[in-house]
């Protein structure tokens, strides 16, 4: 009798990566929520009346602090850096709300441009930290 030896591999390196035509899924669901985000917060600068300016606004707002405190954790484990960028992004909404509070100064408008302000400055200050130490590192060429 003769047996036929199947060769079994521990590992899913036999198997294709998926992607897509353009590139990564992860590229792909990275630009969907930017669009998301971003005419979450366009329907709430405008004020428009569409059902979907409060999902999308709130998507915003918890995505952008979110994105610039990720960005910063470079050192965490990925879940790990999901869920306290997450923490962080509701520390930060929460704080803007209760500064705009305490100065009696409360409008959404006003809420979503701090938070995009905070978020914005916090990548800016990434990025020049790290623009800053790939020029001290004395690369010659």
């Amino acid at each position: 009798m003769q047996t036929i030896g199947i060769k079994t591999s521990s590992t899913d390196t036999d198997r294709p990566a998926r992607r897509f035509p353009g590139g990564d899924l992860s590229s792909l669901l990275a630009g969907a929520a930017t669009a998301v985000g971003g005419c979450g917060a366009v329907l709430a600068l405008a004020g428009a009346g569409s059902p979907l300016r409060g999902p999308l606004t709130l998507f915003f707002l918890l995505t952008a602090p979110a994105v610039a405190i990720g960005a910063a954790l470079t050192g965490l484990a990925p879940l790990g850096r999901w869920l306290t960028a997450l923490a962080g992004s509701v520390v930060v909404n929460m704080l803007v709300a209760q500064g705009m509070l305490a100065v009696h100064r409360w409008s959404y408008r006003g809420g979503v441009v701090a938070v995009t302000t905070i978020s914005a400055l916090l990548l800016l200050l990434l990025w020049l930290r790290r623009r800053g130490s790939r020029a001290t590192t004395g690369r010659t060429s």
